[in-house]
């Protein structure tokens, strides 16, 4: 069955990620910065009442130098019930990509963890071939390494 991706930029990369993740788009505005948080935490914005971590992934991945213009947006997730803001060059649009249409990612050193990356999604538009990197943004935004959420409790033997 297919599956609706939102597709986006960074740097010269396509990637998507699943609209059903996706809450809305907004344009960028500088959020207001936090002491002492990673590079690629850009801060916190009030989002109708609601105080929205702002993370800027050009720079967690190291995908672009991260200027900011008319078509930087901020596209706003629900990752575990929480409300979080991706800084992206641009979106693109909505893609419906059936399962034939993923193929298994190779296995690259990348600045994106492989287990991030669902496949890559390869669609035919008339001549030319389109392809993303479809990502698991949930694994990608949870992860340790972000820092956004606590950690789970260790496993007892």
């Amino acid at each position: 069955m297919p599956r609706e991706y939102l597709s986006f930029r960074l740097g010269a990369e396509e990637y998507g990620i699943d609209i059903l993740r996706v809450q809305e788009i907004r344009s960028y505005e500088a959020p207001t910065r936090i002491a002492n948080a990673p590079r690629f935490v850009k801060g916190v914005v009030n989002l109708r009442g609601v105080i929205v971590p702002i993370i800027d992934l050009r720079l967690k991945l190291d995908c672009s130098t991260a200027q900011y213009n008319e078509f930087t947006v901020v596209i706003v997730l629900t990752v575990l019930d929480r409300v979080i803001g991706v800084v992206v060059d641009s979106v693109s649009d909505v893609l419906e990509i059936g399962p034939d249409e993923v193929k298994p990612a190779p296995a690259l050193a990348s600045s994106i963890d492989a287990g991030h990356i669902l496949g890559m999604g390869c669609l035919k538009q008339g001549d030319t071939e389109r392809m993303l990197i479809l990502t698991d943004i949930q694994a990608l935004l949870t992860s340790p390494e972000m820092g956004l959420f606590d950690a789970p409790p260790p496993l007892l033997a």
